[in-house]
């Protein structure tokens, strides 16, 4: 017998939006097939982005989740639609009561939480007097609201674990020249608060106090469940893990006493949380590496970590090792070699494929690590595929004059990231669409033009460019966020703030 023909045949819109209709498609097969839907509306050549008006503030302009934020927060429109528009608006706000720093959350959807606000995707906003509030990010209304501190200035949020974990960051306590003269001593470099949302529950408070750290801290994060504590020229990792089971002398629950406070209620002004977690002497140190102010990124698989050594030879250089034994991958220094005003940068692929992304001004490398998990054998770095704009490096002639009239030529080589050349700015990674979009600029027309280029994620094929309408001041610090349908631009000028807005033309 002769056996059946098959062949992989692409599954159209109509098809899909059928299945859906019908509800053959599962909740997670629905939202791919939603997301092929619509990456391949926005990469017909029929399709192209529209821009959808542009808007201004003195404040900065935040984005996100399809939403943009201005006047400090206070104000807030949804890119959902067309056309931006107004979600709400807040009363405005005192400088003792202004916003500092937000983080953005949605709530798990696997999970079913106590209360009903928690399934609502919200904002957390650190205020200027120590006011943590959880926002709803539809209306803006109060969800829920804790007191840090009377004691400690805080000014950060972070995230530990997106969604899970988020920590906030006191203001540092720094020496003043003449503290030493005077005989004073400040020991306490900070203060972080732990926290874990939906629900919103308090983990503790600890002190990072020099004598327990050693001398010489310049900065300290919470990432991935480890401490990062950095120096002058290094950078040391301990476990949050081990902190908590040997540190944390009371669990406190928000809205319950506490003796810690004299039995008054943790998260109310003006006691707010006291410092639960007492580290009274050095935890065991997980990892130590010498580096340069850049510091150091861990990812990959196996486990490798990026860093550039603080000698002065190898500026400009990455070198990438296994977190395991410290051994150097082959291939593992890569340099750009590039003669520009802004460095080449390097990071760890967002997608969690463990690849790296390196961009220099005219090049842009996707790495990947080749290695097994037990081997003894070191690991490799290969180029998975480059993006690059084509360059002829050549010189160019300037003129000179001498302080005696005579007139002489000297040969100067041109900046690989000159604002008069086509040069690679940004690189943004789409997760829902598996996309790149990367920023080019040229300004060969003497006006500073730009073009976000979509290219495929797992080949670098370039699929789409679309053309930004506004001109592009190097000079300027620029954005450029990427969601599903909709791409916002925002430039600082000076003190003023401007967003451009695209959207997909569906129709």
């Amino acid at each position: 017998m002769m056996a059946l023909y098959s062949r992989k045949r692409n599954i159209n819109a109509t098809e899909m939006l059928c299945w859906r209709c019908r509800g053959i498609s599962d909740g997670g097969t629905l939202t791919r097939f939603n997301m092929k839907i619509l990456r391949r509306l926005i990469l017909q050549d029929n399709r192209n982005f529209y821009y959808g008006g542009n808007m201004t503030s003195k404040s900065p302009i935040m984005c996100g989740n399809n939403k943009i934020y201005l006047e400090n927060y206070l104000k807030c429109y949804s890119c959902v639609h067309s056309d931006p528009h107004v979600l709400y608006e807040l009363p405005k706000r005192s400088k003792l009561d202004k916003f500092e720093d937000t983080l953005m959350c949605q709530s798990p959807l696997e999970t079913t939480l106590a209360s009903p606000s928690d399934h609502k995707s919200s904002i957390l906003v650190l205020t200027a007097n120590n006011w943590l509030y959880r926002l709803s990010d539809i209306t803006g209304q109060e969800l829920e609201r804790v007191f840090l501190s009377s004691k400690h200035k805080f000014r950060h949020l972070c995230w530990d674990l997106p969604q899970e974990i988020f920590y906030v960051k006191s203001v540092q306590n720094n020496d003043t020249p003449i503290a030493p003269q005077a005989g004073v001593t400040q020991n306490t470099l900070l203060h972080l608060v732990i926290f874990q949302v939906f629900p919103l529950q308090i983990v503790g408070m600890m002190e990072i106090n020099k004598q327990v750290f050693g001398k010489g801290i310049t900065d300290v994060i919470i990432s991935q469940g480890v401490l990062a504590v950095s120096y002058r020229k290094s950078v040391k990792l301990f476990s949050i893990e081990h902190i908590l089971q040997k540190y944390l002398v009371e669990k406190v629950t928000l809205g319950k006493k506490s003796s810690l406070l004299g039995e008054k209620t943790v998260g109310e002004a003006p006691f707010g949380i006291p410092v639960n977690i007492q580290i009274t002497d050095c935890p065991p140190v997980l990892f130590e590496v010498s580096c340069s102010n850049n510091g150091v990124q861990i990812g990959g698989f196996p486990w490798h970590y990026i860093h550039t050594p603080p000698k002065k030879c190898h500026e400009g250089s990455h070198h990438i090792s296994s977190l395991k034994d410290n051994t150097m991958a082959i291939n593992g220094i890569q340099n750009m070699k590039c003669y520009s005003l802004e460095t080449d940068f390097i990071f760890f692929h967002p997608d969690e494929s463990g690849r790296i992304i390196h961009a220099g001004p005219s090049t842009i490398n996707i790495l990947k690590i080749l290695g097994e998990l037990n081997s003894r054998l070191p690991s490799k770095v290969v180029n998975d595929f480059s993006m690059e704009i084509p360059r002829n490096n050549t010189e160019t002639s300037q003129v000179m004059v001498t302080l005696s009239g005579r007139t002489v030529k000297r040969r100067a080589q041109q900046l690989d990231d000159d604002p008069d050349l086509k040069t690679f700015r940004m690189v943004i990674y789409e997760d829902e669409l598996d996309l790149l979009a990367v920023v080019v600029t040229n300004g060969a027309d003497e006006e500073g033009r730009a073009q976000v280029q979509l290219h495929d994620n797992q080949s670098g094929q370039l699929l789409k460019t679309v053309n930004l309408l506004e001109t592009w001041d190097e000079t300027n610090r620029h954005d450029l966020s990427f969601d599903k349908d909709t791409m916002v631009h925002i430039e600082q000028k000076r003190t003023r703030h401007c967003c451009y807005v695209y959207k997909l033309k569906l129709l």
